[in-house]
């Protein structure tokens, strides 16, 4: 599998005025981040699609992307005008994540049906090859399980052609080899088919596990594989000098040992010196060169991004 050099992104969920973020998307940009993601939930953050358009309107060279859109909250008709507008008007810089859904409150609380994943995951295949297909611009039909699409024209293009690239993010097998068969970027995640947080949960992050979804990856993906960006969600980072007291102290609150919470690809802890040489061993371990970081750490790895970015 060919490296790829770093590329850092930033995760921000919400803002208090529409200066305060239009602010920090230039901050962002301005640290050297190469994105800023938003995730899709029914919380207190921004809503996804209208957030991208500000910070993209307010930014000159950052790219923009959900992490992810739940495909069950919009028809694939609806989403595949909303991403090609975003991907236009912000002059190519969309990455289009789209994900199956998971967290099973938002569906709850939302009066939604929550299925299996197998349906999700499902509907999620159908969605895609149907928001490609709208992306060409030529009259589309598509008669599926989940959906019907009657020679609908999709319009306008995205600037990026074929379409832009797309984010899909997973823990699961079905999951990532649906990935590896249809993204140019895969985010790997927990495995999250709980519906919830828990140390059960944060068990499927830990450095084996990720061995092990990396083969699923490669094996699914086959020829394309270095058509593909490796990336990781960041659940914890904490730039400190006192990196065993603090790995110590995270250990019993998710159930790990440790050890556990250093080795995992999700966990960034330490100086800067030793999280950039953890991102690099874990590179060459896993192939994963796009990282996404938590927005409140931004600042405090920003020394990381500024040595790593690019190399």
């Amino acid at each position: 599998m060919t490296t790829r050099p770093f590329r850092f992104s930033s995760q921000e969920r919400r803002a208090g005025s529409a200066t305060e973020w239009r602010d920090r998307a230039r901050s962002i940009e301005s640290m050297g981040y190469a994105a800023l993601y938003v995730p899709d939930h029914f919380g207190d953050q921004l809503a996804p699609i209208a957030a991208l358009m500000a910070a993209a309107d307010a930014t000159t060279t950052l790219r923009v992307g959900p992490l992810v859109l739940d495909n069950d909250y919009r028809h694939p008709v609806v989403l595949a005008k909303e991403a090609a507008t975003l991907d236009l008007l912000s002059d190519g810089r969309l990455d289009f994540g789209i994900g199956a859904g998971w967290l099973i409150s938002d569906y709850e609380q939302a009066g939604m049906p929550y299925d299996s994943p197998g349906v999700r995951i499902e509907r999620l295949a159908e969605a895609i090859q149907i928001i490609k297909g709208l992306f060409g611009g030529q009259p589309y039909s598509f008669s599926g399980k989940h959906y019907t699409i009657k020679q609908l024209k999709g319009r306008p293009l995205p600037a990026q052609q074929p379409h832009p690239p797309f984010l899909i993010g997973g823990g699961g097998r079905k999951m990532l080899q649906l990935a590896a068969r249809e993204a140019d970027l895969i985010n790997v995640n927990f495995d999250l088919r709980e519906g919830t947080r828990s140390p059960k949960v944060a068990k499927t992050g830990l450095a084996e596990a990720t061995d092990e979804k990396l083969t699923w990856i490669r094996d699914a993906a086959g020829d394309r594989l270095d058509q593909i960006e490796l990336g990781v969600w960041i659940l914890q980072a904490i730039v400190t000098d006192e990196r065993d007291t603090v790995a110590s102290t995270l250990a019993p609150l998710v159930g790990l040992e440790q050890s556990d919470v250093l080795a995992s690809p999700h966990v960034l802890v330490g100086s800067p010196e030793q999280i950039a040489s953890d991102l690099i061993a874990r590179r060459e371990r896993y192939g994963i060169s796009h990282i996404v970081i938590p927005g409140e750490a931004a600042e405090a790895l920003a020394p990381v991004v500024e040595r790593l970015a690019g190399t």
